[in-house]
């Protein structure tokens, strides 16, 4: 069972990128589908039509963009706010948002804590 190819919703990934975004919207959760039935927004038709002009990466500042069967193995470089975080598309990521895969907080990394932060250290010589 660990060679298992991936499959969304009992699709495979040939079929699912043989589907149109119609077909797709019907089986992604209902926030998705509502997305995708109301209107495809600007940055959504700037991917995909760098996808039918065959351009391996694209930079985009749509973070609210719905990953398709259509944007599978191109690299989206997605803006997280300061850069352009570079995201490669994968089967797995399909029906989440562009945003996910983009963190726009870093990680705190705290170091020691400094004179005078706890009552103990208070009284310790600055030396």
């Amino acid at each position: 069972m660990a060679n298992q190819e991936f499959r969304y919703k009992g699709k495979s990934t040939d079929e699912l990128k043989n589907m149109s975004i119609e077909e797709f919207s019907k089986i992604v959760p209902s926030r998705q589908r509502r997305s995708l039935n109301r209107t495809l927004g600007p940055e959504m038709k700037k991917i995909l039509t760098a996808v039918e002009k065959g351009k391996k990466e694209v930079k985009t500042h749509g973070r609210d963009v719905i990953i398709v069967p259509q944007m599978i193995g191109l690299k989206i470089l997605v803006h997280n706010g300061k850069t352009f975080v570079p995201v490669t598309i994968v089967t797995e990521m399909l029906g989440h948002y562009l945003g996910e895969f983009s963190l726009t907080r870093n990680r705190v990394a705290h170091n020691a804590p400094g004179i005078g932060s706890t009552r103990s250290s208070a009284s310790v010589s600055v030396r």
